[in-house]
Protein backbone atom coordinates (compact mmCIF):
# COMPACT_ATOMS: atom_id res chain seq x y z
CA UNK A 1 0.00 0.00 0.00
CA UNK A 2 1.41 3.33 -1.08
CA UNK A 3 0.51 6.42 0.44
CA UNK A 4 2.40 8.82 -1.53
CA UNK A 5 1.14 12.48 -1.48
CA UNK A 6 -1.86 11.60 1.27
CA UNK A 7 -1.18 13.85 4.74
CA UNK A 8 -2.43 11.66 7.72
CA UNK A 9 -3.37 12.73 10.83
CA UNK A 10 -2.87 10.20 13.76
CA UNK A 11 -3.81 10.58 17.29
CA UNK A 12 -2.16 8.81 20.27
CA UNK A 13 1.06 8.82 18.26
CA UNK A 14 3.47 8.58 20.84
CA UNK A 15 3.28 4.86 21.82
CA UNK A 16 1.88 1.69 20.73
CA UNK A 17 -0.24 1.29 17.87
CA UNK A 18 -0.31 5.10 16.98
CA UNK A 19 3.35 5.17 17.14
CA UNK A 20 3.67 2.40 14.88
CA UNK A 21 0.91 3.58 12.48
CA UNK A 22 2.76 6.73 11.90
CA UNK A 23 6.17 4.64 11.27
CA UNK A 24 4.44 2.48 9.24
CA UNK A 25 2.85 5.28 6.97
CA UNK A 26 5.80 6.95 6.97
CA UNK A 27 7.96 4.30 5.46
CA UNK A 28 4.87 3.74 2.49
CA UNK A 29 5.10 8.00 1.29
CA UNK A 30 2.45 9.53 3.50
CA UNK A 31 2.80 12.97 5.33
CA UNK A 32 1.86 12.70 8.64
CA UNK A 33 0.97 14.70 11.55
CA UNK A 34 1.01 13.09 15.17
CA UNK A 35 -0.76 14.17 17.41
CA UNK A 36 0.13 13.20 21.52
CA UNK A 37 0.30 14.66 24.70
CA UNK A 38 3.79 13.85 25.47
CA UNK A 39 5.97 16.31 23.79
CA UNK A 40 9.17 14.18 24.46
CA UNK A 41 7.54 11.17 22.37
CA UNK A 42 6.84 13.82 19.82
CA UNK A 43 10.31 15.06 19.36
CA UNK A 44 11.30 11.32 19.09
CA UNK A 45 8.86 10.47 16.11
CA UNK A 46 9.81 13.82 14.34
CA UNK A 47 13.37 12.76 14.59
CA UNK A 48 12.33 9.48 13.58
CA UNK A 49 10.15 10.18 10.63
CA UNK A 50 10.43 13.81 9.76
CA UNK A 51 6.77 14.26 10.86
CA UNK A 52 4.88 16.97 12.31
CA UNK A 53 3.71 16.99 15.34
CA UNK A 54 0.72 18.79 17.68
CA UNK A 55 1.34 18.25 21.29
CA UNK A 56 -2.27 17.84 22.76
CA UNK A 57 -4.41 16.68 26.14
CA UNK A 58 -7.35 15.08 24.29
CA UNK A 59 -8.93 15.10 27.70
CA UNK A 60 -9.56 18.78 27.04
CA UNK A 61 -12.67 19.36 24.41
CA UNK A 62 -11.35 22.83 23.38
CA UNK A 63 -7.94 21.81 22.81
CA UNK A 64 -8.48 19.03 21.13
CA UNK A 65 -10.67 20.79 18.70
CA UNK A 66 -8.38 23.64 18.12
CA UNK A 67 -5.94 20.25 17.50
CA UNK A 68 -7.98 18.86 14.85
CA UNK A 69 -8.47 22.92 13.52
CA UNK A 70 -4.49 23.12 13.19
CA UNK A 71 -4.23 19.83 12.19
CA UNK A 72 -6.31 20.04 8.89
CA UNK A 73 -6.43 19.36 6.06
CA UNK A 74 -5.84 15.97 5.91
CA UNK A 75 -7.12 13.28 3.46
CA UNK A 76 -7.07 10.25 6.16
CA UNK A 77 -7.51 10.27 9.79
CA UNK A 78 -6.72 7.63 12.34
CA UNK A 79 -8.11 8.13 15.90
CA UNK A 80 -6.03 5.82 18.10
CA UNK A 81 -5.26 7.92 21.32
CA UNK A 82 -6.72 5.59 24.19
CA UNK A 83 -6.54 5.19 28.16
CA UNK A 84 -7.67 3.17 30.66
CA UNK A 85 -7.82 2.76 34.24
CA UNK A 86 -8.43 -0.31 36.33
CA UNK A 87 -11.05 -0.78 38.70
CA UNK A 88 -13.73 -3.31 39.45
CA UNK A 89 -18.02 -1.63 39.02
CA UNK A 90 -17.56 -1.17 42.45
CA UNK A 91 -14.59 1.38 42.40
CA UNK A 92 -15.01 3.14 39.64
CA UNK A 93 -15.04 6.60 40.44
CA UNK A 94 -17.20 9.42 38.44
CA UNK A 95 -13.74 11.54 37.31
CA UNK A 96 -11.80 8.04 36.09
CA UNK A 97 -15.53 7.41 34.03
CA UNK A 98 -15.57 10.54 32.71
CA UNK A 99 -12.05 11.18 31.58
CA UNK A 100 -11.72 7.34 30.06
CA UNK A 101 -14.91 8.73 27.94
CA UNK A 102 -13.90 12.15 27.17
CA UNK A 103 -10.07 10.82 25.25
CA UNK A 104 -11.65 7.68 24.53
CA UNK A 105 -14.73 8.10 22.81
CA UNK A 106 -15.16 12.15 22.85
CA UNK A 107 -11.92 13.10 21.34
CA UNK A 108 -12.50 11.08 18.48
CA UNK A 109 -16.11 12.61 17.59
CA UNK A 110 -14.70 15.79 17.93
CA UNK A 111 -11.62 15.16 15.69
CA UNK A 112 -14.02 13.51 12.61
CA UNK A 113 -16.24 16.33 13.33
CA UNK A 114 -13.31 18.56 11.92
CA UNK A 115 -11.77 16.44 9.88
CA UNK A 116 -15.46 15.95 7.68
CA UNK A 117 -16.61 19.24 7.71
CA UNK A 118 -13.42 20.08 5.85
CA UNK A 119 -13.73 17.29 3.81
CA UNK A 120 -17.08 18.02 2.67
CA UNK A 121 -16.49 21.57 2.04
CA UNK A 122 -13.23 20.76 -0.34
CA UNK A 123 -16.03 18.01 -1.98
CA UNK A 124 -13.14 15.20 -1.00
CA UNK A 125 -13.22 11.56 -0.42
CA UNK A 126 -11.78 10.18 2.76
CA UNK A 127 -11.63 7.23 5.01
CA UNK A 128 -11.39 7.31 8.88
CA UNK A 129 -10.21 4.39 11.10
CA UNK A 130 -11.28 4.40 14.84
CA UNK A 131 -9.18 1.93 16.80
CA UNK A 132 -11.51 0.62 19.34
CA UNK A 133 -10.76 -3.05 21.47
CA UNK A 134 -12.29 -6.51 21.70
CA UNK A 135 -13.30 -4.94 25.25
CA UNK A 136 -16.24 -3.14 23.01
CA UNK A 137 -17.69 -6.78 22.74
CA UNK A 138 -16.88 -8.84 26.08
CA UNK A 139 -17.06 -7.74 29.51
CA UNK A 140 -13.60 -7.62 30.71
CA UNK A 141 -13.01 -7.86 34.12
CA UNK A 142 -11.45 -4.21 35.93
CA UNK A 143 -12.59 -2.17 33.24
CA UNK A 144 -15.91 -0.96 33.33
CA UNK A 145 -14.85 2.43 31.68
CA UNK A 146 -12.89 1.09 29.03
CA UNK A 147 -15.38 -1.52 27.80
CA UNK A 148 -17.84 1.44 27.80
CA UNK A 149 -15.81 3.99 25.94
CA UNK A 150 -15.06 1.66 23.27
CA UNK A 151 -18.53 0.34 22.96
CA UNK A 152 -19.43 3.73 22.52
CA UNK A 153 -16.49 4.46 20.06
CA UNK A 154 -17.89 1.37 17.83
CA UNK A 155 -21.74 2.81 17.69
CA UNK A 156 -20.35 6.21 16.93
CA UNK A 157 -18.25 4.21 13.52
CA UNK A 158 -21.59 3.27 12.71
CA UNK A 159 -23.48 6.34 12.79
CA UNK A 160 -20.34 8.04 11.19
CA UNK A 161 -20.44 5.89 8.38
CA UNK A 162 -23.91 6.01 6.86
CA UNK A 163 -23.81 9.81 7.83
CA UNK A 164 -20.47 10.16 6.09
CA UNK A 165 -20.60 7.78 3.19
CA UNK A 166 -22.35 9.80 0.94
CA UNK A 167 -20.02 12.46 1.06
CA UNK A 168 -17.42 9.34 -0.36
CA UNK A 169 -15.98 8.92 3.60
CA UNK A 170 -15.63 5.73 5.14
CA UNK A 171 -15.37 4.93 8.82
CA UNK A 172 -13.89 1.44 10.32
CA UNK A 173 -12.93 0.64 13.54
CA UNK A 174 -10.22 -1.95 14.31
CA UNK A 175 -11.33 -3.90 17.52
CA UNK A 176 -7.90 -5.48 19.13
CA UNK A 177 -7.04 -7.94 21.34
CA UNK A 178 -4.45 -7.03 24.07
CA UNK A 179 -1.57 -5.86 22.32
CA UNK A 180 1.70 -5.34 23.30
CA UNK A 181 1.80 -1.87 24.29
CA UNK A 182 2.72 0.27 27.71
CA UNK A 183 -0.89 0.41 28.46
CA UNK A 184 -1.10 -3.27 27.87
CA UNK A 185 1.87 -3.99 30.16
CA UNK A 186 -0.23 -1.69 33.44
CA UNK A 187 -3.73 -4.10 32.32
CA UNK A 188 -1.90 -7.49 31.82
CA UNK A 189 1.10 -7.52 34.02
CA UNK A 190 -0.44 -10.56 36.27
CA UNK A 191 0.78 -13.92 34.45
CA UNK A 192 -2.55 -15.62 35.64
CA UNK A 193 -4.77 -12.89 33.97
CA UNK A 194 -2.69 -12.95 31.29
CA UNK A 195 -2.84 -16.78 30.59
CA UNK A 196 -5.84 -17.10 31.21
CA UNK A 197 -6.72 -15.03 27.97
CA UNK A 198 -3.49 -16.29 26.37
CA UNK A 199 -5.24 -19.83 26.46
CA UNK A 200 -8.81 -18.32 24.80
CA UNK A 201 -6.60 -17.34 21.66
CA UNK A 202 -6.49 -19.81 19.16
CA UNK A 203 -3.10 -18.25 17.23
CA UNK A 204 -1.72 -18.41 21.17
CA UNK A 205 -0.31 -15.10 21.33
CA UNK A 206 -1.04 -11.70 22.00
CA UNK A 207 -1.16 -9.19 19.22
CA UNK A 208 1.94 -6.78 18.29
CA UNK A 209 1.47 -2.97 17.29
CA UNK A 210 2.44 -3.57 13.74
CA UNK A 211 -0.27 -6.32 13.79
CA UNK A 212 -3.02 -3.69 14.43
CA UNK A 213 -1.15 -1.15 11.88
CA UNK A 214 -0.82 -3.44 9.46
CA UNK A 215 -5.17 -3.57 9.27
CA UNK A 216 -5.60 0.19 10.19
CA UNK A 217 -3.60 1.03 6.73
CA UNK A 218 -5.40 -1.36 4.93
CA UNK A 219 -8.83 0.05 5.87
CA UNK A 220 -7.11 3.51 4.74
CA UNK A 221 -6.32 2.48 1.42
CA UNK A 222 -8.21 2.42 -1.71
CA UNK A 223 -7.90 -1.51 -1.47
CA UNK A 224 -10.53 -1.05 1.33
CA UNK A 225 -13.00 1.02 -1.05
CA UNK A 226 -16.07 -0.92 -0.41
CA UNK A 227 -15.15 -1.35 3.53
CA UNK A 228 -17.21 0.71 6.11
CA UNK A 229 -18.65 0.78 9.00
CA UNK A 230 -17.19 -1.96 10.65
CA UNK A 231 -15.56 -2.88 13.46
CA UNK A 232 -13.12 -5.43 12.13
CA UNK A 233 -11.27 -7.92 15.18
CA UNK A 234 -7.80 -8.41 14.86
CA UNK A 235 -7.59 -10.96 17.46
CA UNK A 236 -5.93 -14.15 16.56
CA UNK A 237 -9.79 -15.98 16.89
CA UNK A 238 -10.46 -15.55 19.73
CA UNK A 239 -14.34 -14.32 19.37
CA UNK A 240 -14.04 -17.73 17.35
CA UNK A 241 -12.88 -20.07 20.34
Amino acid sequence: MDFTGKRVIVTGAGKGIGYSTVHMLARRGASVLALSRSPGDLEALRAETGCETIAVDLADADATRAAALQALPADLLVNCAGTTELESIFDVTVENFDRLMAVNARAPMIMVQEYARDMVKSGRRGSIVNVSSMAAFQGVIDHTAYCASKGALDAMTRVMANELGPHGIRVNSVNPIVTLTPMAEKAWSDPAKANFMLSRIPLGRFAMPDDISEVILFLLSDAAAMVTGQSVMVDGGFRAA
